[in-house]
């Protein structure tokens, strides 16, 4: 996430969420962002100002009638790339909505023309009430950003219905999506990701399958949406959990992948192919569990459907496709090149299952970007920083 040199006013209301806001500080501090926080004087009696400067480093704003802090409000709201307030109480948006200016986080939110992003925690009962449900279509109106609240536990017990706010992480996400997005060439694509294996049966209980953990996938389905695009990833079984943001869309065989992504094709402007499917399956396969006995067994197999080379036949005009090329030994970048000519795709992201920091079941990668002219090492890192260089080299070519 590119937040190192940006400025966020965080906006803290009152309520026992107020906690969370000190793990969004930090992690936007971590990540480079100045962050200026704002505290209501109900925050400050669950969040205590001193909690705050610690973590960003930078001087807490909390009242409007401060000494030497004179016009505090229209410096924040002037300044800052993105406010996001979290918690947003019921009581603050009721408050923004009616674009009222009584303490020092609502005159800057009236003052201010910059993007603003909300967290609402609340009691559900009090987000399901009809005036709160009201104040958010006013505020989406302006072009506020809502995120959540989600379900979950409340500080008055358990409950299945929103009203809890989202896990920090998840708005530190769409933190980076807001400030990145605007100037990102994905910005509005369709963005079909494949990740993970396929498995292909023996009987119904055998598998003929591979280590991929889909990590690498799940990773560029993450940092394409952060930029902005809406990303469906089509993903193999993994015990990853689903990331937030992209649609989900599960499959199990070559063929599941297979028809899933043709059934995107028509509305897909860039088609990354990060899975890896089986390329063979069992030419019959046995009903049940077969038993097992002496001796041998003979399987007989046969090709799976060619997912990345019928996507390229079937593509959108001018949509990108990128496909994936997971190789060992010699001549591992000349096979990725006759890969991008047979299948007819616009770049291979070649990556070598022969080295300890890279391939399947590792957080790591290290791949070339080979085009059809020229190839482009990435140096080794985490695949969450891989995905970035090979957006940007998507970007170019779009």
């Amino acid at each position: 996430m590119t937040l190192a040199g940006r400025r966020v006013v965080l906006g803290v209301s009152g309520g026992i969420a107020s906690y969370k806001a000190c793990t969004i500080a930090r992690r936007l501090s971590e990540a480079g962002t100045a962050v200026d926080v704002v505290l209501t004087s109900a925050a400050a009696e669950f969040v205590r100002p001193v909690t705050f400067e610690a973590l960003t480093g930078r001087p807490v704003q909390a009242s409007l009638w401060e000494r030497g802090r004179a016009l505090t409000h229209i410096h924040l709201a002037r300044d800052p790339d993105l406010i996001v307030v979290a918690p947003a109480t019921a009581n603050l948006l009721a408050r923004a909505a009616q674009g009222l200016a009584d303490d020092l986080l609502t005159a800057l939110l009236l003052a201010s023309t910059r993007p603003v992003l909300v967290a609402p925690a609340m009691n559900d009962e009090m987000f399901a009430h009809a005036a709160t449900q009201s104040h958010l279509d006013v505020l989406r109106e302006r072009g506020w950003e809502i995120v959540g609240p989600a379900v979950g536990p409340l500080a008055e017990g358990t409950s299945d219905r929103p009203g809890r706010m989202v896990e920090p992480e998840i708005v530190v996400q769409h933190v980076a999506r807001a400030l990145t997005a605007p100037s990102s060439a994905l910005r509005g694509k369709h963005v079909v990701v494949t990740a993970g294996a396929t498995r292909e049966y023996l009987d119904d209980v055998r598998v003929i399958t591979n280590p991929s953990s889909g990590r690498m996938g799940v990773a560029l389905a993450s940092a394409a949406w952060i930029r902005g695009a809406r990303v469906t990833l089509v993903l193999g079984p993994t015990a990853l959990p689903a990331p937030h943001g992209p649609e989900v869309r599960r499959v199990t065989t070559t063929a599941d992948l297979a028809a899933t992504v043709t059934a995107l094709l028509d509305s897909t402007d860039v088609l990354l192919m990060a899975a890896a499917p089986a390329d063979y399956r069992a030419r019959e396969r046995w009903a049940g569990k077969r038993p097992r006995g002496d001796g041998t067994v003979t399987v007989t197999l046969e090709p799976t459907t060619d997912v990345l080379a019928a996507a390229t036949k079937g593509r959108k005009a001018g949509s990108v496709v990128v496909g994936f090329a997971l190789e060992t030994g010699e001549g591992a970048r000349d096979r990725a090149r006759a890969k991008l000519e047979r299948k007819g795709a616009d770049l291979i992201v070649l990556n070598r299952a022969d080295q300890s920091d890279a391939g399947f079941e590792v957080e790591t990668n290290r791949v070339t970007l080979v085009g059809p002219r020229d190839a482009t090492d990435v140096p080794a890192g985490t695949k969450a920083e891989v995905s970035e260089a090979v957006l940007d080299a998507v970007e170019s070519l779009l």
